[in-house]
């Protein structure tokens, strides 16, 4: 008898509801400041670039918030994805843990971002935008804003890290196609830009000064808005689709996760993974284990300061508390281009201070030795982000076999790595180089705060 790998749900079972964990937090979040009063700011703070429903949203505390009809109809292009369980690589690491992955994979650019791309495109077309500016790392965020600005009749402007812009041509290409225009950032086109370039003229780019850049474009321009693909509580809330569907499949699998990953750059695909698990911990008595992984190019969690800090290089945008390794902070081009942001997303950095999320590092190379395993065991090539997390769930589960614990994994496969074939290359070949900044390197991006 073929045993079961994958559980699925039906189109009727798409989420109705988005879920807002703040509604059941033991702690009040630290508000945003004007940076030059130290005050708390409301939402006008956040009108100039942001429609009135997603600035709403970005501020509500209750629980669960509706999602338009519209939006769930996109949605059924790729939701609910599949969960499964990953009995192959089980079995080649050994291990008596059973193993899950959500894999968000399956959606029109390859990621999880269009859960929250599609509802920022709607409520901004609704509201009479014509056009959204973003920026975009590795190029899942920017390509997954392309098609929802395709689908809602928007046109759409993408700032791409430059050395991003380099790395992944076809990731450009893809949103070209959908009719979006992409410049690698820093660019000559803002004042954000260009003082970059004056001061660093062979400037990597950073997620930083791409979104001064966007943020700039959007603020000088009448038609236009501003999307953000990850770190602000409603782009959380948008992506809690993944964990919604996640507590349904395992109920099907007849199991329930110990422990929770997901990898962390701004905050959004392991939120939508583990926020609503984070519920059933605070309210209905569970005790799951969550663990969060990055780059040690970009330690944000495991060696930032938590503190105020813009969340642009050019500082334009309202102070937030967060973990931070100060926004004048440049990481080295790794390939893992999501997870490449100097600050973590206020909701997940105040979760890790308060203990009820941990965090881990893992250097380049190990995350694509562990990517690697995974496509041979499993078949699915995963995206460098990813890798970070497949790296912690092998840790786990060879952690789990040395104790001789049945554990349960659930982690969010949240993209493919069809567009990163340059840098398995790179790795297979041996090419790729680790890298961990010096504590003094950290310490003089941290001084400026």
């Amino acid at each position: 008898m073929v045993e079961q790998t994958k559980f699925l749900l039906s189109e009727r079972e798409i989420p109705e509801r988005w879920y807002n964990v703040v509604a059941d937090l033991p702690f009040a979040l630290n508000p945003p400041l004007n940076p030059e009063t130290r005050e708390p700011v409301g939402p006008e703070a956040l009108a100039p670039i942001f429609p009135e429903a997603i600035v709403l949203q970005e501020v509500s505390t209750e629980r669960y918030i509706p999602i338009p009809e519209e939006v769930r109809g996109v949605y059924a292009l790729w939701r609910p994805t599949p969960l499964y369980r990953a009995r192959r690589l089980e079995r080649a690491l050994d291990t008596p843990a059973h193993i899950y992955y959500k894999y968000e994979g399956v959606s029109p650019t390859g990621s999880h971002k269009p859960n929250t791309a599609v509802p920022q495109a709607y409520y901004n077309r609704e509201e009479g935008v014509r056009r959204l500016t973003t920026e975009t790392g590795a190029g899942q965020w920017g390509s997954s804003l392309a098609f929802a600005c395709r689908v809602m009749g928007l046109e759409c402007t993408v700032y791409m890290v430059r050395v991003s812009y380099d790395q992944k041509p076809y990731r450009r290409i893809m949103m070209e196609t959908y009719g979006s225009e992409v410049f690698p950032s820093p660019t000559d086109r803002t004042r954000a830009g260009r003082k970059v370039l004056e001061e660093h003229p062979d400037s990597p780019g950073s997620l930083g000064i791409a979104i001064s850049e966007a943020v700039e474009d959007a603020a000088t321009s009448e038609d236009a808005k501003y999307s953000l693909g990850s770190v602000l509580n409603h782009v959380l809330l948008h992506q809690t689709v993944i964990g919604q569907e996640a507590i349904r499949q395992m109920e099907l699998s007849g199991e329930y996760p110990d422990v929770v990953v997901g990898c962390v750059g701004g905050g959004s695909n392991f939120g939508g993974i583990a926020l609503p698990f984070v519920r059933e911990n605070l309210l209905n008595g569970r005790n799951t284990r969550f663990v969060a992984v990055e780059p040690t190019a970009c330690p944000t969690l495991t060696r930032g300061r938590y503190t105020y800090d813009f969340g642009d290089t050019a500082g334009t945008t309202p102070l937030m508390k967060m973990h931070t390794l100060g926004h004048t902070f440049v990481p080295p081009g790794i390939h893992a281009g999501g997870l490449r942001y100097h600050g973590e997303a206020p909701l997940i950095s105040a979760l890790v201070e308060h203990g009820l999320i941990e965090a881990r590092a893992y250097p380049q190379n190990a995350t694509f030795e562990a990517g690697v395993r995974f496509a041979r065991a499993e078949g699915i090539l995963p995206a460098p982000e990813v890798a970070h997390a497949i790296k912690a769930v092998i840790d786990l589960a060879q952690e789990a076999r040395e104790a001789g614990e049945q554990k349960v994994i659930l982690f969010n496969l949240c993209g493919h790595g069809h567009f990163d074939l340059a840098a398995y290359e790179q790795y297979l070949a041996g090419r790729l180089e680790d890298y961990e900044y010096p504590e003094e390197e950290i310490d003089r991006s941290l001084a400026g705060l």
